[in-house]
């Protein structure tokens, strides 16, 4: 990746600039006194047991001082974003004081995640059934060019030559969790380009070099994409790798059968020609990229089965083996088996 054309990307220097960053922007936020704000430094605290401590007293300042508003029918209450006054009733009916951080646990390979505040989010259109693989990006729906949505930036420039947008996951589910957004205000809808997928395998080999655990995952639309303008998701992921990157499977050169059929590809033309016959096909799929490698994974669309209840549906994350649920007995009961089972849906 070359330095000359990244454009004030020193956040991407280190692991640790990145968090510096990554917090001090959260921090910033919570000064903005706006309820999506507080929602997304809420949500992002909580993920971590010693953010959400640091920042407990502010944030309970703040949850008192919303409380107060909506109470006494404040313009700043009533005229926030719909989908924030909506989140922000659950979270006030549940009580702050309720909410805890969020909790994993290993079971083998895969993982279990228990994020409380997940089940708060607006479900968007990644709870509506759904036919075909491509929908028209609509300038009127919800997308990352809203002037609400400015102040949840944080970064914006330029990576391998092409303008990005880097902006908070407001109901994250992994660390440094961000919505790494190409060529932004071309309002491009979530369906992959060849130059999409080159730009992403180039942006991955030029950060893992400085930024060990990266990735970014992706969902086409039909396979629990929330929002429709093309973003991935970028993390990382220090902690050691998803289940789908174990070397007991098949497409990793082991001798087990992943649940779910898996594609590994170390070379981008050959990824991309296989991606090329899943739209020819009409089929979704989930993606896992990391530096010189992605992983690309077929899936039956949203709507087409029905997953148990204690899951909001399976993205790219549970697909490649941590599971995210905001049901703490079934966070405490669930097995090996049981993933297994759900993942195979």
């Amino acid at each position: 990746m070359s330095t000359d054309t990244d454009r004030g990307a020193g956040l991407f220097r280190s692991p640790a600039a990145l968090r510096a960053a990554f917090e001090q922007g959260l921090d910033g936020l919570l000064h903005h006194d706006l309820l999506g704000a507080f929602i997304l430094v809420l949500a992002n605290a909580s993920l971590e047991r010693e953010m959400l401590e640091r920042l407990r007293k502010p944030l309970e300042t703040a949850f008192d001082r919303w409380c107060a508003r909506f109470e006494r029918g404040d313009q700043d209450a009533l005229t926030a974003a719909a989908d924030d006054q909506a989140v922000f009733m659950r979270l006030r009916e549940f009580g702050l004081e309720n909410l805890a951080a969020t909790r994993s646990r290993r079971l083998g390979v895969w993982e279990i995640q228990f994020n409380q505040l997940r089940a708060f989010r607006p479900v968007r259109m990644s709870g509506t059934p759904v036919t075909e693989l491509r929908r028209p990006f609509d300038p009127g729906g919800f997308h990352f060019n809203r002037p609400v949505l400015n102040r949840e930036i944080l970064w914006e420039g330029e990576l391998c030559g092409a303008p990005v947008r880097l902006l908070y996951n407001k109901f994250p589910f992994a660390a440094l969790h961000g919505l790494l957004v190409p060529y932004p205000e071309a309002g491009r809808p979530q369906f992959l380009e060849r130059q999409d997928h080159a730009l992403l395998w180039e942006i991955g080999r030029g950060l893992g070099a400085r930024l060990p655990g990266v990735g970014f995952g992706y969902n086409a639309h039909g396979a629990h994409a929330s929002v429709n303008h093309l973003h991935f998701q970028m993390f990382l992921r220090s902690s050691g790798a998803y289940a789908i990157e174990s070397g007991r499977w098949r497409h990793n050169g082991g001798s087990l059968s992943y649940p779910l059929d898996v594609q590994r590809h170390d070379d981008p033309d050959r990824a991309w020609a296989a991606l090329c016959e899943l739209h020819a096909a009409g089929i979704c799929y989930n993606l896992l990229y990391r530096p010189g490698r992605v992983y690309l994974v077929p899936r039956a669309m949203q709507g087409s089965y029905r997953h148990s209840d204690w899951t909001g549906g399976f993205a790219w994350s549970e697909v490649a083996g941590t599971v995210t649920t905001s049901d703490v007995a079934a966070f405490d009961r669930l097995t090996t088996r049981d993933i297994e089972a759900e993942v195979a849906r």
